[in-house]
């Protein structure tokens, strides 16, 4: 289960910025997942929750932004979701398309108390 090890490399990374901004009480982190990432959401929120526990990190909330994937056309420059791996351009009928959202995995904020 590699949303172990996620979960894990998203902590290290709070533990950086909490060292940057001494006495900062983060109350929630929110993750953008893409559709493309390799993430089994449900996993990764399973793990969240059983490598905060009973840790200083035990308050901590976690919200995910799932993205879906959207493809370009080069030929007509329409953006469009992919839909069941279909990824043929629905304007033109260009079937070599490019990826441009969907792979991200990223952490997109941290929420902190004052």
């Amino acid at each position: 289960m590699h949303e172990l090890s996620i979960v894990s490399s998203v902590l290290d990374q709070l533990d950086e910025l909490k060292k940057q901004h001494e006495g900062a009480v983060f109350s929630k982190v929110g993750l953008r997942v893409g559709e493309l990432a390799g993430v089994d959401v449900d996993c990764l929120r399973f793990g969240f929750e059983a490598v905060v526990k009973d840790t200083h990190w035990e308050r901590l909330a976690l919200e995910i932004e799932q993205v879906p994937r959207r493809q370009r056309c080069p030929a007509c420059s329409e953006e469009f979701r992919a839909e069941n791996w279909a990824t043929t351009c629905p304007k033109c009928g260009e079937t070599e398309t490019v990826v441009v959202a969907g792979q991200e995995l990223e952490i997109a904020y941290v929420e902190v108390e004052e």
